[in-house]
C-alpha cells in the first residue's frame, strides 16, 4: 500500500488533498495538492528518484564513437540504463525505435519516449513545479 493511497487532510486548512503530477526537467513526480490553500506535497519516493535523476544529469560520461556496417553507433552507460530501468521499465522499449534528433551544431539527442506523447497523455494531471 502507498501512503498516497490514503486520504491526505492539508495541514494548513484541513481539506482533503488532491492528486497531481509535478514535472521538473521533464521528470514526473507524483504530489498532493490542496485546492484551497495551494499547499503541495511531493512524494518521498518520487523526491529521492529526482535526486538520482539529478546526480545523473550533473554527470558526464564519455564513450567511444564506432563504425558498425555503414553506421556509427555510442554505447549508452550502464548506470544511465539502469536509472532508466529503475524508474521508466525500459525493458519494454528494448530492440525498439528511440529518436535520435540533431538539435544544434554538435549536440544530439536520444529519446526512448515522445516527450510530446508523454505529456498528451498526463496532461490533465500535469501541474508545472
Amino acid at each position: 500500500m502507498d501512503i498516497f493511497d490514503n486520504v491526505i487532510l492539508c495541514n494548513e486548512c484541513g481539506k482533503k488533498m488532491e492528486k497531481i503530477k509535478v514535472i521538473r526537467n521533464g521528470f514526473a513526480m507524483r504530489a498532493l495538492e490542496c485546492h484551497s490553500c495551494n499547499e503541495k506535497i511531493l512524494h518521498p519516493a518520487d523526491i529521492e528518484e529526482y535526486k538520482k535523476f539529478s546526480e545523473l544529469k550533473s554527470k558526464s560520461f564519455h564513450v567511444k564513437l564506432r563504425m558498425v556496417g555503414n553506421s556509427y553507433a555510442v554505447s549508452i552507460p550502464h548506470e544511465i540504463i539502469g536509472f532508466l530501468k529503475e524508474t521508466e521499465e525500459i525493458e519494454k522499449r528494448m530492440d525498439r525505435m528511440v529518436t535520435l534528433a540533431f538539435e544544434e551544431m554538435g549536440k544530439l539527442s536520444l529519446m526512448f519516449d515522445d516527450k510530446d506523447k508523454y505529456l498528451k497523455k498526463n496532461k490533465e494531471l500535469i501541474k508545472n513545479g
